[in-house]
């Protein structure tokens, strides 16, 4: 079974012709020059109109976030303060 439709497939070749011609955008209305990126927005183009495309994949960075059990770390060790040279010490004052 194929994984994207052939409407995915023609909105994407669409989005690189864009990005060839220089008209594509990113969201913060910036030119598109990576390839990765025209392929990206092709796609999201292609779910907004319903075309058979599989869903994103989550980041890390929001996986993290939702998973409730996270490992506890160690307590920290407290360091001794830091003995200052008596030449500092004498400036100091």
């Amino acid at each position: 079974m194929a994984k994207y439709g052939k409407s995915a497939s023609r909105n994407v070749a669409s989005t690189m012709r864009r990005k060839t011609k220089g008209t594509l955008k990113s969201g913060s209305g910036r030119k598109v020059t990576s390839q990765k990126q025209a392929i990206a927005i092709g796609l999201s183009e292609a779910r907004e109109k319903g075309a058979k495309v599989p869903p994103r994949k989550s980041s890390r960075r929001s996986s993290r976030k939702s998973s409730p059990a996270r490992k506890t770390s160690k307590p920290r060790k407290t360091s001794k303060p830091r003995k200052t040279s008596k030449r500092r010490a004498a400036t100091k004052k």
